[in-house]
């Protein structure tokens, strides 16, 4: 099996191919690394085996072209039929839960934030796939073990991250007198007050937009000092701090555009390249669908990270996407070796270039991959996993926390403020309910 050498071709394909996201190995390539590579892995896969895997539906096309080909070479390899179904961001646990109760349907799921900790008891640990590929790469960012532990159980495997950082377009934040972007909360509010006001205005989701809104709103909250529970899982979130933070997220809201309140992940992305929309927080898939379809707004728009709010450092969620195996799977070998065959350089060099920055990895022997470098455009979204908490905040990653991401909690106080369903203390109420409901307190 091949190490990873940051100067090897065969792990980091030139830098030019990699910065037009061209750089996916050709099927014989691929089939000749993966079937030198199935005569020596650790996990030998059960004869006959069949993987049932869901995945959150594609952003960006030629990232899904790269890991059907990364299917497609394993499955060659070793023989094992793997069967890949797609679902958008909010049918993920939904479906995941049903397999996870009934003991059937899917042998994997690669899905959102924390959700083997809705059910770690039902995920296979695969602490030992998560050595292998720490051991030999790098090792894991701190958010990777916390995203994908429980206790000394690894009950998934953290495959990458999506930042949500800032979308913005260049001349409109010119145009408002901002020649910089603003580093802090209060710049923040003043950029989006003068966007309103040159009719080219912000928008972030309020709706249940498991990627955008969970990022921002937690962003907010943490921002300005509050959390939803403390480090020893105590429900804190009527505070104070929470009170600032959905004041600040009010004034904020009175100068987006239209809608936000029903926004779902694909709201802002379509109404970021119609023209209609100046500065929100997404992935990268705008910028690559903009190079593609709208040259004069790719050209015109650039990233940032989120700006820092009266806490005085980052407070940032970004997207993150572990992958589990079910307990109950007939096929654990097979699921292993799949898990550990995703990451191994040979292919997932090619699979981030082609994501175009779209994926960030946790294992930190990939930040060499040229993708980083080759667009300055690109470069923030490289770091997002080493930056990133996660949805429990200063909390336990566990299943009450993904109970609570999963449930909108902190989405919904916000919304529910900010469109004055609630007053502030009744929204603050109300998250607080739910909170209690769910850590039982």
């Amino acid at each position: 099996m091949t190490e990873f050498n940051p100067s090897r071709r065969s792990l980091l394909l030139g830098g030019a191919a990699a910065a037009a996201g061209l750089s996916a190995m050709s099927a014989d390539q691929l089939f000749g690394f993966a079937r030198a590579w199935a005569q020596t892995v650790p996990w030998k896969p059960e004869a006959g085996a069949k993987i049932n895997l869901l995945r959150w539906k594609r952003f960006v096309e030629a990232e899904d072209q790269a890991f059907m080909a990364m299917i497609q070479a394993f499955t060659k390899a070793t023989g094992v039929e793997v069967n890949v179904s797609n679902e958008s961001y909010d049918d993920i646990q939904p479906k995941a839960s049903v397999a996870a109760n009934t003991g059937q349907g899917l042998d994997m799921v690669w899905g959102l934030y924390s959700l083997p900790h809705l059910f770690p008891e039902k995920c296979l640990d695969m602490a030992d796939v998560a050595a292998y590929l720490g051991g030999k790469y790098g090792g894991w960012t701190p958010s990777a073990e916390a995203y994908a532990k429980t206790g000394a159980k690894w009950v998934g495997i953290p495959v990458a991250t999506t930042g949500s950082l800032i979308n913005y377009r260049i001349s409109a934040c010119e145009k408002a007198g901002f020649k910089e972007f603003p580093k802090d909360t209060a710049g923040f509010l003043e950029l989006c007050r003068a966007l309103k006001k040159n009719n080219t205005p912000a928008g972030f989701a309020l709706g249940h937009a498991s990627g955008d809104a969970n990022g921002w709103v937690h962003w907010a909250l943490w921002s300005h000092g509050g959390y939803l529970v403390d480090k020893d899982d105590k429900v804190v979130i009527n505070s104070p701090e929470t009170a600032k933070a959905l004041e600040y997220v009010k004034q904020l809201y009175d100068t987006f555009i239209p809608g936000t309140a029903s926004w779902n992940d694909s709201s802002n992305n379509k109404a970021f390249l119609a023209g209609e929309l100046y500065l929100t927080n997404n992935g990268i898939s705008i910028y690559v669908t903009a190079k593609k379809e709208n040259k004069a707004i790719a050209d015109d728009m650039n990233h940032s990270y989120m700006p820092v709010g009266p806490v005085g450092k980052p407070t940032e969620l970004h997207l993150s996407f572990p992958i589990l195996t079910f307990q109950f799977t007939k096929y654990p070998q097979a699921c292993k070796a799949l898990s550990a065959f995703m990451q191994e350089a040979d292919q997932f060099n090619p699979w981030i270039a082609a994501a175009q920055g779209y994926l960030s990895p946790f294992l930190l022997a990939y930040d060499a991959n040229p993708i980083w470098t080759s667009d300055p455009k690109v470069t923030p979204y490289r770091d997002v996993a080493k930056r990133t908490l996660t949805p429990a905040g200063i909390g336990k990653l566990g299943e009450k926390a993904a109970a609570a991401i999963a449930d909108f909690v902190v989405v919904d106080m916000f919304a529910n403020y900010c469109t004055g369903r609630e007053d502030l203390k009744g929204a603050i109420a109300s998250a607080e309910r739910q909170a209690k409901r769910i850590y039982r307190s």
